[in-house]
């Protein structure tokens, strides 16, 4: 009888030990769309080649509401997609580096620079560049003696950032933001680059213009103490504010619940060694983001066509 209820009871941990190696795992849906892609792959892979179970949750987005969900491990979300650092510092703080509840997969970078379509970069290729007045003068649309750069939405704090490097690079004289929303600065770049006219602009990766154009970079000061001194809060943000060297460029991490290391292993170990290529990101961005294909279908397509890499996040 004692020999009876011990194999019960061991086919029973096991039988549980199964079950919870197989929960379904639950992806963040956050609202920009290298996030929605990199969670749409993810999904593919452990639905596809891992026979899993995941679930991207529709409207999962609030970044707090993911983190917390992360840490209580019980199911509710378990992927936050496409976590920026240092943007998300509160987050990383509490959950990954106190409460040691959330993991992390190796990062890639995410850049913000100043771009001319690659036609220009033979006459201006770095800040320097736009110190001349002929160099600005190819920029002047409206004839006021200013080259305009695009520096953004108005809503952007990353708009603000580009004029105060631009007063910093004592540039003021010679050129000035144009403030307009995404979409019409992206119908501006469309028929800019067709004409192979001049156009001058702030962006980031990844992104999919990156993968449909042929863009070049300005080089600028390298970073040196002191040399990023931002008050963009403030009042007099513009004449508080210095920023006179290059951006340090983002981490950005997939990150998950560590309570995955016993319900689902198998996909806290692939979580733990997905490792994202910004150029695949950027391809899988122009597909969504510009040409309105399906998320799913675009990872299940890049999964199946890219098994060797797959694998090597699996294994």
């Amino acid at each position: 009888m004692i020999l009876k209820k011990t194999l019960l009871a061991t086919a029973l941990i096991v039988s549980t030990s199964v079950v919870h190696a197989q929960e379904k795992v639950a992806i963040s849906d956050l609202s920009w769309t290298g996030a929605k892609a990199i969670g749409h792959v993810i999904a593919a892979v452990i639905n596809g080649p891992m026979g899993s179970e995941a679930e991207v949750v529709d409207g999962l987005s609030e970044q707090a509401v993911i983190a917390a969900g992360m840490d209580k491990g019980d199911g509710s979300v378990d992927v936050y997609t496409d976590m920026w650092m240092p943007n998300q510092q509160a987050i990383w703080d509490k959950y990954i580096d106190d409460a040691k509840s959330v993991a992390h997969n190796q990062p890639y970078p995410g850049t913000q620079m100043m771009y001319v379509p690659s036609y220009m970069a033979d006459k201006v290729s770095s800040f320097d560049d736009l110190k001349k007045p002929e160099i600005a003068a190819l920029f002047d649309k409206d004839g006021n003696g200013k080259g305009e750069y695009w520096a953004g939405d108005a809503g952007w704090k990353s708009t603000k950032m580009w004029q105060v490097k631009f007063k910093s690079y004592d540039l003021g004289e010679l050129w000035e933001p144009e403030i307009v929303p995404q979409a019409t600065f992206l119908a501006q770049l469309k028929g800019a680059i067709a004409g192979e006219e001049p156009i001058i602009f702030y962006y980031w990766t990844p992104e999919w213009i990156h993968a449909a154009y042929e863009l070049s970079p300005l080089s600028e000061s390298p970073r040196t103490e002191g040399c990023e001194d931002v008050k963009l809060d403030q009042e007099d943000w513009l004449e508080a504010s210095t920023f006179n060297c290059e951006n340090k460029d983002a981490n950005v991490y997939v990150a998950y619940s560590k309570s995955l290391e016993t319900r689902n292993p198998a996909a806290a170990k692939f979580l733990s060694q997905i490792q994202l290529d910004p150029a695949v990101v950027n391809g899988w961005i122009l597909q969504i983001g510009r040409d309105g294909e399906d998320p799913a279908d675009v990872a299940e397509a890049w999964v199946e066509a890219n098994m060797d890499t797959v694998n090597g996040w699996i294994n």
